[in-house]
């Protein structure tokens, strides 16, 4: 058995040169931003590779995915701070493909905030509409009420170096603020912090965001960011887009085996396909729900979420139950997370998480054997 919470197996990559929704939205507007089959070469590396997308008005879209998958780039083609090799980029109905990003709509917060630390917060906040001509009383009225926003009221006569680094940040996504534009872009904004605050700002943004409804597209690593904030996550992999959907989507139904390893924490067992809706896997058959159609004999990797393995109500005649052996558990806070190995040969280990109230309840304990059952609406199966 193969276990992975992050990188790990890599699914079949999707070439797809059509727009992309997950497939629960419907949506009532026309896309706000067209991307169409962009591919962005460096020399002889190509970091992306005809990658196509719509976003729709008001979203909160994440780029997600692993180290050098490409996330970064595409925003930055979107805001013209690298342009892409090929294809195009439309916003609002105006083709910016070859704009400069001096010449595009957006707003930008970057991981390292790029405050300029010998002007103070008001200051910083205002900097963009300095730039285009307003008046005094104008910038002072808008970055009095953008600080308001973000929460920081009170700041505007301090510097940069005078606040926390969750303050920064909300001066950044201020002065991004600032000139209203039509496209939010952030590229990994909270990896910098430390976990408590970033719980708390990821909050506070999505916040903001929704109170403005601007098109904001977030560039992240973390998968709990983008679980918690997008209303669609945009799953990357060596240039490509393997998924788009919902947070529950992705979670609940991969697309594709790198898509279940790198979102959540996932078991993969093993197995070949011996008929329509079953798979053998060791010693065990296997009844699932998805991943029908597959020829029999075709080699295949079955996978479960470690909250899916039923514990309670099991009995021999429970559908796809197995009996395992408790081999360890993990005291994980709110759960305890057991590793079990099943008694018949050749399935694998598989992880489990225990609620304190299953712990309790069934007495469970290192070297308990007990019978528990893989359900096969949860099961989902990829070629191997």
């Amino acid at each position: 058995m193969r276990r992975r919470a992050a990188q790990g197996a890599r699914g079949a990559a999707m070439n797809l040169h059509q727009p992309i929704l997950g497939a629960g939205v419907t949506p009532a507007t026309e896309p706000y931003l067209r991307i169409r089959r962009v591919t962005k070469n460096f020399g002889a590396f190509t970091a992306l590779r005809e990658v196509s997308l719509d976003v729709h008005p008001g979203e909160f879209i994440c780029f997600l995915g692993p180290s050098g998958c490409g996330k970064t780039t595409l925003l930055r083609a979107i805001a013209g701070l690298d342009i892409q090799t090929s294809g195009s980029i439309e916003q609002a109905g105006r083709d910016i493909s070859a704009l400069p990003a001096s010449e595009r709509d957006f707003g930008i917060v970057f991981q390292s905030y790029a405050l300029f630390p010998n002007l103070s917060v008001e200051a910083n906040v205002g900097y963009g509409l300095k730039s285009r001509g307003q008046s005094r009383a104008e910038i002072a009225a808008r970055v009095a009420e953008l600080l308001t926003l973000v929460g920081l009221p009170d700041a505007g006569a301090k510097y940069p170096a005078q606040l926390s680094g969750g303050q920064q940040q909300r001066v950044a996504l201020a002065r991004a603020l600032a000139t209203s534009p039509g496209l939010l872009l952030l590229d990994e904004p909270l990896s910098a912090l430390d976990a408590r605050v970033r719980a708390r700002l990821r909050h506070e943004i999505r916040a903001v965001q929704a109170r403005l409804g601007i098109t904001t597209i977030m560039v992240t690593h973390d998968q709990e960011e983008a679980l918690t904030m997008a209303d669609r996550i945009v799953v990357m992999n060596h240039g490509v887009i393997e998924q788009v959907g919902t947070p529950i989507e992705v979670y609940r139904a991969p697309q594709t085996a790198f898509v279940a390893d790198f979102v959540g924490t996932m078991n993969f067992l093993g197995g070949v396909v011996s008929g329509d809706g079953r798979v053998k896997v060791g010693a065990a058959e296997l009844a699932v729900a998805a991943g029908a159609g597959l020829a029999a004999g075709t080699p295949v990797k079955v996978s479960l979420r470690p909250e899916d393995v039923q514990l309670r109500g099991v009995t021999a005649s429970t559908p796809n139950a197995i009996e395992v052996t408790i081999a360890s558990i993990d005291f994980l806070g709110a759960f305890g997370r057991g590793e079990l190995e099943p008694v018949a040969d050749g399935i694998g280990s598989i992880l489990a998480d225990l609620s304190s109230n299953i712990l309790r309840d069934l007495e469970l304990a290192p070297g308990k054997r007990l019978l528990v059952a893989l359900p096969a609406d949860r099961l989902r199966v990829f070629p191997a």
